[in-house]
Formats: structure tokens, sequence, C-alpha cells
């Protein structure tokens, strides 16, 4: 189902549970929180990495995309889907690792903190690190808490949580998808499908690249064709792939293993080795 828009609004949120879905873990817990300080805790023991590998990446798409529109009024913005707390904005738009991240938000002495205060420092310390070259960025996540602190810290100029594998895009979003020039992705290919990259792309009133991370277990295929109709040609340097993550269990390694195998991809000292990795597809006008 579809949850309310998220747009200009701050608030909290209530937690979950995590569990497990064809064998991948779920951290549905981490998203409902708040702030991100529960977010970080959870994903540094497991090495989450993914936003590490994509900030060069994205740096540079939304720079290249930024100059076609050149001389056209108006920056095209970033639409991040599946962005939670915003981790792909902070590292795109401000001087900051993900490293930066995971000190700043698993620091004991900011475990006590209030969630109004951690937010109350937090716009502070992204506006001190704000980057000359920042862009608009927009974020998409159907986890309506982590969306509102993103929002709330400056992170983000627009959120909504819009579910578009169930439905259309409301009112806001259509608006808001007049100014997005580039879609960016870092793992939500296992819960997002086709009908997501269609409902944004049929909305869409400028060029509109797109750029993804896709966990190796996933078949993106659905998405390149669905981008391809749109006029999209999709490459992959296939030779390369990203970490994403150490495996939860041997359940979970065992998963990978299967999975990267039946989509034809060598599992060895990938895998194997005891983490998710990724594939970068980098999506834009052409023929395919």
């Amino acid at each position: 189902m579809r949850r309310e828009e998220v747009y200009g609004m701050s608030g909290s949120g209530t937690g979950g549970s995590a569990g497990v879905a064809g064998g991948k873990a779920r951290f549905d817990e981490i998203y409902d929180r708040p702030d991100p300080r529960t977010y970080f805790r959870r994903l540094a023991p497991l090495e989450y990495e993914i936003p590490h590998h994509a900030q060069p990446v994205f740096r540079r798409a939304a720079a290249e995309r930024a100059a076609l529109d050149d001389g056209h009024p108006g920056r095209p913005a970033v639409l991040d889907v599946c962005c939670s707390y915003g981790i792909n904005a902070a590292l795109l738009n401000h001087d900051i690792t993900l490293a930066d991240l995971y000190g700043r938000y698993t620091s004991p002495a900011r475990q006590e903190l209030s969630t109004a205060r951690l937010a109350e420092q937090d716009r502070e310390f992204y506006a001190e690190r704000r980057r000359p070259d920042a862009v608009p960025v927009f974020g998409l996540d159907v986890a309506a808490p982590a969306v509102r602190y993103a929002l709330e810290v400056g992170l983000l100029d627009a959120a909504f949580t819009d579910d578009l594998e169930q439905g259309p895009p409301g009112p806001a979003l259509r608006d808001a998808l007049a100014d997005v020039g580039l879609v960016t992705l870092t793992g939500g290919g296992s819960y997002v499908t086709a009908r997501t990259f269609t409902a944004l792309l049929d909305g869409a009133r400028r060029p509109v690249w797109v750029s993804a991370f896709v966990l190796r277990t996933v078949s993106y295929q659905p998405v390149v064709d669905a981008l391809a109709a749109h006029g999209l040609r999709t490459t992959l340097d296939a030779s390369r792939t990203y970490p994403q993550r150490r495996f939860t269990d041997e359940r979970e390694r065992e998963f990978a293993v299967t999975a990267v195998r039946a989509l034809g991809h060598d599992p060895a000292g990938r895998e194997e080795s005891g983490r998710f990795h990724s594939l970068h597809y980098e999506s834009r006008p052409g023929t395919p």
C-alpha cells in the first residue's frame, strides 16, 4: 500500500522487528526510528559500505548531468530511491565520508541526546560541510521517520513516501519529477522493481539518467528493459563488483551464493568469502 507523502514535514516514528525474506535478512526496524543512530549501530558490525563506493560515482554523474542543462533555469535534481536517512545525499553534497557518519552516530557521547538535540547538532554539522557544488536532492522511501529526519536536518530538499510498487506517484511527487535529472539507488534493487522506475520515468520532464548499485543476487534486467523502453541505454562493467556488507549468518551466505550462481555470476572470492557484492549500472539516453 502507498503510505502518506512526506513533504516539508518533520516528526518521529516507531520501531519494528528484523526478519529474513528469501534467505536475506531484513532490517525494517532500523528505518522506523526517529533518527539514524540505530541504523548506524546495527550496520557497523556488518561493515555496510556501499554508500562509500557510490559517493564518487554519484558525484561524477550529478556533475555531468548538471552540465547537460548548463544555461537552463534551475539545476536538475537528484532523486535518491530508497534514501532512508539521506545517507547518499549527505555523502554527495558534503565534505564527509561514510566513516565520518559511522563515527558520529555510534559515538557514546551522542547516544544520550534527544532526537531534537541531535537534529539541531546535525543541521549545524551538515551546513558547515556543504560543498559549493551541492545539487538539489529529493528522497523517496516508504520509511516515513527516516525521510522526515533527513528533511529536517537539511540533507533533502524534498521527501516522499509514495510506494510506487503499489500505485502511481501522488501530486507532490508528480510535480517534483519535473525537476529530476538523475535517479540514484544503492541496495534498493532487492525491494523496488521496474514498476517504480517506470512510474518515475513516465512523470519525467527532463532527460533522466539512472545510476544504480544492485546486489548480484538480484536480476536488474527487467529494470534495464523498462529503462530501454524510455530511451535509456544501460552500461555495466561486469568485471568490477562493489562489496556491500558482511553476511549476518551462514544462511545468508548460502542464499547469496545460490542466488548469484543462478544468475550466472561466480561467487568465488566474493559472496563465498562472506559479503554481498553489487554491480554498478549506468543508464543514459541513447540507443540500446
